[in-house]
C-alpha cells in the first residue's frame, strides 16, 4: 500500500513538472498601454499590430508561444510604477511592451531597468528614453519627438517662412517636439518667436488661437495627438486661421484622426515616419492583411506594434527561442534591420530607429506621402552612455 502511494506521489509530481515545463515554453508579453482616455485607439492599434505579427508566424515568436498580459496605464504618470510593477513583478513577464504616453513611459523605463526587463516602447517618443535612460534591454520601434519635429524644420524654411510659433501640451512630448522643430527650423534659417501650451490634456484652445491671430507668425507648427489632435484642427480651422497662418506638425496631429477632424484637416502638411501611398510591396501587404483582421486601416500605430513584435522575432530566432539567454537576445534585436511597412530600418546604439521621415499631405482620409523630409534619421541620443 505503501508503495502504491510512493508511486502515486511521484506519478503526480511527473505530471506536475510537465505541466510546469508546457507553461515555461510560452513566453510573457506585457502590454502597458492606454486602453481608455484621449490614447484609447492607439492603444489598441499597437496591440492590434503586434498581434497580426505573432498571427503571420503560426502563433508564434522564434518557435514560441506567446501569453499577453494586459494592463490599462490610462496615460497616467502617477500609477504608471504601480502598473508596471503589476506586469514585471505580479506577471512576471519576460518582454514589456508600452507605452503611448511619454510621462508614463520614462516610469516604466526606469522600472524596467530596475528589474532588468527587456522593454520594447512602440510610441512614446520622450528623448530620455533612448538618451540618459538608455541601456541594453531599452529598444524603441517608434520615434523620438525629436525626429519628426526636427525634420519639419528645414521643410518649413524651404517654403519661405521665416518666423512660428509652435503649440502643444505641457508635457514631456509636447516639449521635446516643438524644441526639435525649433532647432530644425532656425539651423534652416527660420526664427521660432514663442512656445504655446495647455496642461495635458486640456483641449481648450481658444486663448492659444487669440494670441496667434494677433502674433502673426508665418506659420505655427503644432504637436498633439489624440483627441487633442482632433479639437485642435478643428479650432483652428474653425478660427480661419489657416486662411493666412498656415499649420504644421508632426505626424501625429493628423494619423489616425482623420474621420474625425473631416474638413478641417484637408491640405495639412505633417513629417513622420509613415505615411499613406507608400505602395511598396511590403506596406501593400500589410495593409490588406491588417484591413482584413481589424476592418480598417492600419495607421503610424498599427506599424509600430507591428514591429515590435518583429523585433521581438529577430532576437528570438537568434537564440532558438531561448529567451533566458537574455544578452544575446537583446544583441541580436539591436543588431537587426527590421523590414518594416514603412521601409526597413536598423536601430542605433542607444535602441532607436534609424529610419526616413516622410512629408505627407492630408486627401480625404490619407496622409499621402509627397517626399522623404529626412533620409536615415538618427536621433542624437544626447546623455546616452552605454
Amino acid at each position: 500500500m505503501q508503495h502504491a502511494i510512493l508511486r502515486g506521489a511521484a506519478a503526480s509530481a511527473l505530471l506536475c513538472l510537465a505541466a510546469g515545463a508546457s507553461a515555461a515554453d510560452k513566453i510573457k508579453v506585457g502590454f502597458m498601454l492606454p486602453y481608455s482616455g484621449t490614447y484609447a485607439a492607439l492603444g489598441n492599434a499597437i496591440e492590434n499590430g503586434f498581434k497580426l505579427y505573432v498571427a503571420e508566424q503560426g502563433g508564434k515568436l522564434g518557435g514560441r508561444e506567446i501569453e499577453y498580459f494586459k494592463v490599462d496605464d490610462e496615460s497616467n504618470p502617477a500609477k504608471a510604477s504601480e502598473n508596471a510593477n503589476r506586469l514585471i513583478k505580479r506577471d512576471q513577464v519576460d518582454v514589456l511592451v508600452g507605452t503611448v504616453h511619454s510621462g508614463v513611459a520614462m516610469a516604466l523605463a526606469k522600472a524596467a531597468k530596475d528589474s532588468n526587463t527587456t522593454l520594447i516602447v512602440p510610441n512614446a517618443g520622450a528623448d530620455a528614453i533612448t538618451g540618459p535612460m538608455c541601456g541594453p534591454g531599452i529598444f524603441r520601434t517608434s520615434f523620438t519627438n525629436w525626429q519628426p519635429a526636427y525634420a519639419m524644420g528645414p521643410v518649413a524654411a524651404a517654403r519661405g517662412h521665416k518666423t512660428a510659433i509652435t503649440v502643444t501640451w505641457k508635457y514631456a512630448a509636447g516639449d521635446e517636439a516643438v524644441n526639435g522643430f525649433q532647432e530644425g527650423f532656425e539651423k534652416a534659417g527660420g526664427k521660432v518667436r514663442k512656445h504655446l501650451n495647455v496642461p495635458f490634456p486640456n483641449v481648450e484652445f481658444q486663448s492659444l488661437l487669440t494670441e496667434i491671430a494677433a502674433s502673426k507668425p508665418d506659420m505655427v507648427f503644432a504637436f498633439f495627438a489624440g483627441g487633442g489632435a482632433v479639437k485642435f484642427v478643428q479650432d483652428y480651422h474653425a478660427a480661419g486661421l489657416g486662411k493666412t497662418i498656415p499649420l504644421y506638425g508632426s505626424g501625429f496631429l493628423t494619423d489616425g484622426t482623420l474621420k474625425a477632424q473631416g474638413d478641417s484637416a484637408q491640405g495639412l502638411l505633417t513629417t513622420l515616419h509613415y505615411a499613406d501611398g507608400l505602395n511598396t510591396p511590403r506596406d501593400n501587404t500589410f495593409r490588406a492583411a491588417y484591413d482584413k483582421a481589424y476592418g480598417m486601416p492600419p495607421d503610424v500605430y498599427a506599424v509600430q506594434g507591428y514591429d515590435a513584435a518583429q523585433m521581438m522575432q529577430a532576437g528570438l530566432a537568434a537564440v532558438k527561442g531561448d529567451i533566458g539567454k537574455k544578452d544575446d537576445f537583446r544583441k541580436a534585436m539591436r543588431g537587426a534591420t527590421i523590414d518594416s511597412p514603412r521601409g526597413s530600418f536598423t536601430l542605433s546604439a542607444a535602441g532607436n530607429p534609424v529610419q526616413d521621415i516622410y512629408l505627407r499631405k492630408v486627401n480625404g482620409l490619407d496622409n499621402l506621402v509627397q517626399e522623404v523630409a529626412a533620409r536615415k534619421l538618427a536621433d542624437p541620443a544626447r546623455g546616452c552612455r552605454l
